[in-house]
């Protein structure tokens, strides 16, 4: 099993690590050109820790495992909400902004019922991929325009400062530098996730070879988990510095991206059908799950601590249920 845990480990550390590099570069390199700071906030670094789930997900569509592929959105869509929620909620209890509670996480629930629908009656082409990355094209500009008339930001831009935090080299400098620089941070990180996405769902493939269970096991718990590790240090740096309210718009607007950006892209570039173990369970799941996240936010615009219990006693039975 060593030869399998390997390359899967090693490409998870590489995803996080050129993940972030080529966030860095891009961010840095749309700064020299001149591009509004809320426009790269809300995209270029509101997308940065979707990045291994973007590159999994259309590598393992390219070799043709969609377990793996949408194992990987659905998993971490639920691994979002249950664990990395949970975690933060238990840490620090969670406050919910209004407005994304009102807008965003209406947003999260409809694309993952949307989602859930269309998987169980359609195969997943590359009209309904381009469909979902307009989707998520609208969504970012519609938030942009709210946030430049309101001072009252949501879970996209939440989202975005959660990596700031956790990442200093995100901070946009105020100076115009050459652009040669931050062009190569991008290229190295580019090489590094596309590696790193290469070796994980190889090792992915060969560990569900190896244990005899289906890719999409693999797909919706380790693989899932381990690229939504981003997500997780982004969540619990922002509840230890008691910013709850960032801890919910990171994985509200994560929730978001998966499905409408990477679940979209996977299509687009690699179209197949959606697993039918993960239409009849897992994205069922992930629609009560979202459905709840919503509940337990609404009640007081809070996540307390035994909400966040509950959230993480039930992502143990989701993975004791789905694991054979």
């Amino acid at each position: 099993m060593l030869e399998h845990w390997v390359p899967l480990i090693a490409g998870l550390l590489l995803l996080v690590a050129g993940g972030e590099l080529l966030v860095r570069g891009a961010v840095q390199a749309a700064v020299q050109i001149g591009i509004s700071p809320l426009v790269i906030g809300l995209t270029l670094v509101g997308f940065g820790t979707s990045m291994p789930e973007l590159v999994t997900s259309v590598q393992a569509g390219l070799s043709g495992s969609p377990g793996i592929a949408y194992g990987n959105v659905v998993g971490s869509n639920i691994a979002n909400i249950l664990l990395i929620a949970g975690v933060s909620a238990l840490l620090c209890p969670i406050l919910v902004s209004r407005a994304a509670l009102r807008r965003d996480a209406v947003v999260m629930v409809v694309v993952a019922i949307v989602f859930a629908g269309l998987a169980a009656v359609l195969p997943m082409t590359r009209l309904l991929g381009a469909a979902l990355v307009a989707g998520l094209i609208g969504y970012i500009w519609f938030v942009i325009q709210q946030e430049r008339a309101s001072a009252e930001a949501g879970a996209v831009h939440d989202k975005s400062q959660a990596l700031s935090e956790a990442d200093p080299g995100l901070k946009m400098p105020r100076k115009r530098q050459s652009l040669v620089v931050p062009l190569l941070i991008a290229l190295a990180g580019l090489v590094l996730v596309v590696t790193g996405g290469s070796l994980l769902v190889g090792g992915a493939i060969g560990l569900a070879r190896g244990f005899g269970i289906s890719e999409t096991v693999i797909g919706l718990t380790i693989v899932a988990v381990g690229t939504s590790m981003p997500e997780l240090v982004t969540s619990v740096i922002a509840a230890l510095k008691r910013q709850g309210d960032v801890a919910f718009g990171n994985v509200v607007g994560s929730n978001i991206y998966n499905i409408l950006g990477i679940g979209g892209t996977t299509a687009l570039i690699a179209p197949s059908h959606v697993p039918q173990e993960i239409v009849r369970f897992d994205a069922p799941v992930m629609v009560a799950v979202s459905l709840l996240l919503m509940l337990f936010a609404a009640t007081g615009l809070r996540i307390a601590r035994r909400e966040g219990l509950v959230l993480i006693a039930g992502y143990g039975a989701y993975v004791w249920m789905l694991w054979p």
